[in-house]
């Protein structure tokens, strides 16, 4: 029987259900879903199918412990009776890389790095029987601590940069929306391959590419590297494994055209370049144009967008009367699904029409609404059959 490995997933606050639906799609079993983080076990080849396919994850921790700590004492002592040779081997680097600490007596988090850093330190030190400095010049194992009400969980973070840093956006306009959550956007409507799509004010195109990823099928992480990769603790074989698996599973032979505009032409060059470094340009047309002169013949079709939020005061009025326009050009689509993600509080009055769902979801730190407005679905097409 495999050794099974337990995994921490963080995510933006309300996309937990999206990322626990990925989970589970790969096989691996839930073991706790809390705000902006989902715990799960696996076996080996799970460290690297997690941080190849999750599409709504930030990034993927191998957990060591957890357990109990109200004073700097406690943090010390449990943290160095772990056997922390089975993970870190010898030479190798282990920097205590993020803490954080909530509502709990030990709030410091300069001094939560070090004390962890030294309790790791002497028990790989008694272990390897080192007597002078403990040698740090190989690979990285990044040490992340979270402490919530005093209970301290201590991981190992396997994808080393974050995991919505896909490789296709060298460059972005003003603000961007980060890609695990473009992801789930996308995951939170209808939409499939071979049904109409358009973002009207596509930006550098972060919504439409990942659209284009889930229709081929594309592992968000297979044009990337992760720290875990360079281990001496994880077998080569396994990466290579789930590298090739990935490149297997793409479907390059899926047809279907998405569409994406922008008032802006320098932006539109940028997303045509974002989506040829991601591999998708066969698949969007950008064109320049600007939302309030959008329409469609067609009777069925999707809208996903992320406007302007008018988050600073002198951009409000610009931003009600965009969202005025958005509102009109949209009522003429009437069979056409829309969603629309804002901080604006006022979007719905703007916007001239109440959602049908409304959804509260995290980018970054800023609070946002997803706001749905799901159209009617579009009569199946039946199959004649040939006579003769």
């Amino acid at each position: 029987m495999k050794y099974k490995y337990t995994l921490i997933s963080p995510c933006f606050f309300g996309m937990e259900k999206m990322l626990a639906n990925e989970i589970k799609s790969l096989g691996f079993e839930i073991e706790k879903t809390e705000d902006g983080r989902i715990t799960y076990k696996t076996d080996e080849y799970g460290i690297a199918k997690a941080n190849m396919w999750l599409r709504c994850a930030e990034r993927v921790n191998l957990k060591i412990a957890e357990f109990n700590a109200k004073s700097f004492e406690e943090l010390y002592d449990n943290t160095r009776k772990i056997d922390w040779f089975r993970f870190i081997p010898y030479g190798a680097q282990f920097p205590i890389s993020k803490a954080s600490s909530i509502k709990s007596k030990l709030f410091s988090t300069p001094d939560i790095q070090s004390i962890v850093k030294k309790a790791i330190v002497d028990s790989l030190k008694e272990k390897y029987l080192e007597k002078g400095m403990l040698k740090e010049d190989k690979e990285k194992y990044p040490i992340y601590v979270f402490i919530h009400k005093d209970k301290v969980v201590l991981s190992i973070d396997t994808s080393g940069t974050a995991l919505h840093k896909r490789g296709y956006r060298e460059v972005s306009n003003k603000a961007p929306i980060r890609e695990t959550l473009a992801a789930g956007l996308v995951y939170l409507t209808p939409w499939r391959p071979g049904r109409l799509l358009v973002d009207p004010m596509c930006g550098s195109g972060t919504i439409l590419i990942e659209a284009s990823m889930i229709g081929m099928n594309m592992a968000p992480g297979m044009n990337r590297e992760f720290i875990s990769e360079k281990w001496r603790t994880i077998d080569k074989k396994i990466w290579w494994d789930v590298r090739k698996e990935a490149f297997d599973l793409l479907n390059d032979n899926e047809h279907f055209t998405i569409y994406g505009y922008d008032i802006d032409s320098s932006t539109v060059e940028l997303a045509k370049k974002n989506a040829e470094i991601a591999g998708v340009e066969n698949y969007i047309k950008f064109e320049v144009k600007d939302v309030t002169a959008f329409s469609s013949d067609k009777e069925y079709g999707f809208i996903i967008t992320n406007p302007p939020y008018g988050e600073r005061l002198e951009d409000q009025e610009s931003v009600k009367m965009l969202y005025k326009e958005m509102g009109y050009s949209f009522s003429k689509l009437k069979n056409w699904s829309y969603y629309v993600i804002t901080s604006f509080e006022n979007f719905e009055y703007e916007f001239g029409k109440d959602a049908i769902r409304k959804r509260k979801l995290y980018n970054g730190m800023l609070k946002t609404y997803y706001y749905q407005y799901p159209g009617p679905k579009p009569p199946k097409i039946e199959k004649v059959e040939k006579e003769g």
